[in-house]
């Protein structure tokens, strides 16, 4: 068996290296097709009762998809039970919930100093979507008598449902509201009053929805960051790009927040995955920064800030607290990708080190030098990520 070229063993090592972090960033959760979105309840706490009026999506509920896994209802175990149920008209869909509301029930987590509240059917009404592609609507409406005394109430429900963005109504502004993750619960809210949120706590909220849609629910924004951070080693270019990606996307994320622009999310996320391939084939063919790529990055920001948008309609943004809530859902978001580019950073080091551990003869030590190696590297990833970015065209266009 003949020895390995040194060359060809430093361009394996590099290779496997990138691969993986490709692979493994690729495979910490599936870019959902078909996304369920999270549930958006509305709570009221009077003297003897509590009601709540939640929007959800009663096929999945049907069918038992866990959607705290994921939400993807191609990818899920159940997807043939919830294409079936999805295939019902509206009446027929609402008839199925109520007849298996017994069971349905026993995921909904509402108490009253420790005791559970029994809660009944009010109102069901299927929101009518004649796209079967699309997630249809179900509004909820559930009442439920409370114990004697004014022990406060707590509202959840099980992890299986998914997350769900909660709002006390009648408080205006001030009144409590919170993002509450799979299996979460409420904070105690009183009877017959309402409970309040301060800015502070608002904010440190909407900093962590905006991290989290990033890491770890953003793939594909994390693949489009890696892409900018793969074009170039140097600061200068990294900046820019970053830079005019990030006043790109928080124009478009006020602007579609406050219902100035909208594009529906069949027109916006093939766009998403297309740009990252454009960058990352770019990265390949014409690796030097110029006034088109940074426009080009520009344009695609403005495209990434409705992805994100729709992240905070689905969460609620009170208007009361618009401002605030934006502002710190733009912080958690670029704290987000900064830390992508640190990891990539590091771990590319990392690779350069290992790949420089390899035994060459001294006529090809030039191979050594840092920009060589970042270069085979970014050629590597950027590959990568442009197969992944187009089997994502692929996916959220033809599948």
């Amino acid at each position: 068996m003949g020895i390995i070229d040194p060359l060809v063993a430093l361009k394996l090592t590099l290779g496997a290296l990138v691969s993986s972090l490709i692979a493994v960033m690729c495979l910490a959760g599936p870019l959902a097709a078909h996304e369920l979105r999270p549930a958006v309840g509305d709570v009221s706490v009077q003297a003897e009762s509590v009601t709540l009026k939640i929007v959800l999506n009663a096929e999945a509920m049907l069918a038992g998809v866990d959607q705290a896994a994921g939400g993807n209802t191609d990818t899920a175990p159940e997807a043939a039970d919830y294409d079936a149920l999805r295939a019902l008209d509206d009446a027929a869909l609402a008839e199925a919930f109520r007849a298996e509301w017994e069971a349905l029930s026993g995921g909904f987590d509402v108490k009253a100093g420790g005791q559970d509240v029994p809660l009944s059917i009010t109102g069901l009404t299927v929101t009518p979507e004649p796209d079967a592609e699309l997630p249809r609507d179900t509004v909820l409406e559930l009442s439920g008598p409370l114990p004697e005394g004014d022990a406060p109430v707590t509202v959840g429900w099980t992890a299986a449902f998914g997350p769900m963005a909660l709002r006390q109504v009648g408080g205006g502004e001030d009144a409590y509201s919170d993002f509450l993750n799979p299996g979460d619960t409420s904070a105690p809210l009183p009877r017959g009053e309402i409970a309040t949120e301060g800015w502070g706590s608002v904010f440190g909220r909407y900093i962590i929805i905006g991290f989290e849609h990033i890491i770890p629910k953003g793939l594909d924004h994390i693949l489009f960051v890696l892409g900018l951070f793969f074009f170039a080693l140097k600061a200068k270019p990294l900046l820019m790009q970053v830079t005019a990606f990030t006043l790109a996307h928080t124009v478009t994320l006020a602007l579609a927040s406050l219902g100035i622009v909208n594009l529906p999310g069949s027109v916006v996320e093939p766009l998403i995955a297309a740009s990252i391939v454009y960058v990352a084939v770019e990265n390949i063919l014409r690796p030097k920064l110029g006034a088109l790529r940074t426009a080009v990055v520009f344009g695609f920001g403005l495209l990434h800030g409705l992805g994100f948008a729709s992240v905070l309609g689905d969460v609620g943004l009170e208007p009361g607290r618009f401002v605030v809530g934006l502002i710190a859902f733009n912080i958690g978001v670029e704290i987000g990708q900064l830390t992508v580019i640190a990891i990539a950073f590091a771990l590319v080091m990392l690779a350069v080190q290992c790949a420089r551990s390899v035994d060459l003869p001294m006529e090809e030590d030039a191979v050594r030098e840092t920009d060589v190696l970042y270069r085979a590297v970014s050629i590597t990833g950027s590959l990568a990520i442009a197969l992944m970015g187009a089997w994502w065209v692929i996916e959220r266009t033809l599948l």
